[in-house]
């Protein structure tokens, strides 16, 4: 049991550590819990350790050992790049948990290259198993191969590449903080994130897609995600406040919490089960008072009205309400024609929703954003939006 546990830990330590000392508060775990590259280079290392002859084990070591801490360092270089940060003193990490790994395997007993084989041939399928039930949660991460596709020449470069001129129209910002500027603690709040609505490249259908919010609108513009992930987007859009307590622990406050203390009634509404994407683990914990789900997938007419009847409550609470919606949730359609049909059919239905509700409720402060792009799309149709951005619309 040795022979794989204690490579499989020095993995996770090696391939862990770094995403852990760049972890944000709100941030979602989005890579695998295991490099597959340096699980087999340490695999081969007690391999050659134990069966190589001498003559041979010293230079084939030190080369394992210095590949070692090539695929660690790219690894790094791969969370540190959707970070936007340089590398500096970080290459300390790769170092330090290589070193550690190498200590942590040294007593270990090689296996066969036959069993080495099948435990790298079976636990490969696994990842590609889980992938299937737990598509958020890669069971493995390939850094190198991630690597390369980040410094391979960029066949939609202009989808990463936003125009100054549309930059400037549009109020382009690199900050999630979107929510945090906008809502008003004097009022009612109505949160939304839209799901799938990224910004085409067309900018007359984008024109065409604000102009649903015309005469309700008081500002928009469009801004960037790190992460293409609805959970990681409804904890980014909440987050109220992030700092380091006197540990240097990082801490947060998320804005339902906020409003709860002020005297406001949270609730987070979303048209289909809490266990889809394990939503009930973390909606309570940002901070909100009640939560309306639903056991089947539900219309996103229907949640409005659910909004609608919140808000017309004769009450004196002040409201806090977050909504994601659910219409355009992908896969639509495997054809990128009827794809693009049936989605702008649906994302139009949606935004007018969201319009006549803003228009009946002109009291209440609404804003309203995407969540990502259509990322699960048939290709044709996904490279027709610029990558990782989204837009936002404020109203009243």
């Amino acid at each position: 049991m040795n022979k794989i546990l204690y490579p499989l830990i020095a993995t996770a330590l090696i391939t862990i550590t770094p995403f852990l000392i760049t972890f944000e508060k709100g941030q979602d775990i989005v890579r695998g819990l295991f490099d597959y590259s340096i699980l087999i280079i340490l695999l081969f290392f007690v391999y050659v350790k134990e069966r190589v002859t001498k003559k041979f084990k010293v230079p084939v070591l030190s080369l394992l050992v210095l590949a070692l801490f090539c695929v660690a360092v790219l690894d790094l270089q791969n969370i540190l790049a959707c970070k936007g940060w340089n590398m500096e003193w970080r290459v300390l990490i790769p170092f330090l948990t290589c070193l550690i790994a190498v200590l942590m395997i040294l007593p270990i007993k090689a296996m066969s290259l036959n069993s080495i084989s099948a435990f790298l041939f079976l636990s490969l399928m696994l990842h590609f198993g889980m992938l299937r039930f737990f598509p958020e949660q890669a069971f493995y991460e390939f850094p190198v191969a991630t690597f390369l596709a980040r410094k391979s020449p960029d066949p939609d470069w202009a989808r990463n590449n936003l125009t100054l001129d549309f930059r400037k129209k549009n109020s382009a910002t690199d900050s999630v903080s979107i929510t945090r500027y906008h809502v008003d603690s004097i009022r009612s709040n109505v949160i939304v994130l839209v799901e799938s609505w990224g910004i085409p490249m067309d900018s007359a259908m984008f024109a065409k897609e604000l102009s649903v919010f015309n005469g309700s609108k008081k500002d928009h513009g469009i801004h960037f995600r790190m992460y293409s992930r609805t959970r990681t987007a409804e904890r980014e859009d909440l987050l109220d406040s992030a700092w380091r307590d006197s540990t240097r622990r990082r801490d947060s406050l998320f804005m339902p919490k906020r409003f709860v203390e002020l005297g406001y009634n949270t609730t987070f509404l979303f048209g289909g089960d809490s266990t889809i994407q394990w939503r009930y683990k973390y909606i309570r914990n940002i901070g909100f008072q009640n939560a309306i789900w639903m056991d089947s997938t539900t219309a996103d007419f229907v949640m409005a009205e659910k909004i609608d009847s919140l808000l017309s409550q004769p009450d004196t609470y002040k409201h806090f309400i977050a909504w994601t919606t659910r219409d355009t949730r992908f896969p639509i359609s495997d054809d990128p024609v009827e794809t693009e049909k049936l989605y702008y059919e649906r994302l139009f239905g949606t935004l007018r929703i969201i319009a006549d509700l803003a228009k009946k409720h002109s009291d209440v402060r609404f804003v309203v954003q995407g969540d990502h792009e259509p990322i699960l799309s048939p290709l044709k149709f996904q490279r027709k939006f610029y990558r990782r951005w989204v837009p936002y619309v404020v109203l009243n």
